[in-house]
């Protein structure tokens, strides 16, 4: 699976959040080391607290199908900002929760309206917090 392809499908399900107080759709897509392919997008809560980021949503659903072993490969995060937008901290943290820190290290790929930016994994939280 291209990137690009993975940008199409994080765009598609970014259609499908539910953003009625931010007004700020967000859509992503993420390829496993075993080839599998899933997607997620923000859903928000009038409890703030109890919103969802794309990201989390995704690996949730991915966790939920590949067991715990699963590792990521590869991720797209679309919004429906101008400028690309970064993952959210706990995002970033639940993302390296689940990264590949080897020669294949775990790619974020995050757009905007216009314009892109990669990064790995170890780049965007150089100090992920472990125990």
């Amino acid at each position: 699976m291209t990137i690009e392809e993975l940008v199409q499908k994080a765009k598609e399900v970014a259609d499908k959040a539910y953003a009625p107080y931010s007004n700020f759709h967000v859509g992503s897509a993420l390829l496993t080391r075993k080839g599998n392919v899933f997607t997620g997008c923000n859903v928000e809560n009038a409890s703030y607290g109890g919103a969802i980021c794309a990201e989390r949503n995704a690996i949730t659903t991915a966790v939920a199908q590949e067991g715990k072993e699963m590792i990521i490969h590869k991720i797209v995060i679309v919004t429906s900002n101008d400028a690309p937008a970064p993952p959210c901290g706990i995002c970033r943290q639940f993302i390296a929760e689940f990264a590949d820190y080897g020669s294949n290290e775990t790619e974020i790929i995050f757009l905007g309206k216009e314009g892109r930016q990669i990064k790995k994994v170890s780049e965007v939280l150089p100090f992920k917090f472990e125990f």
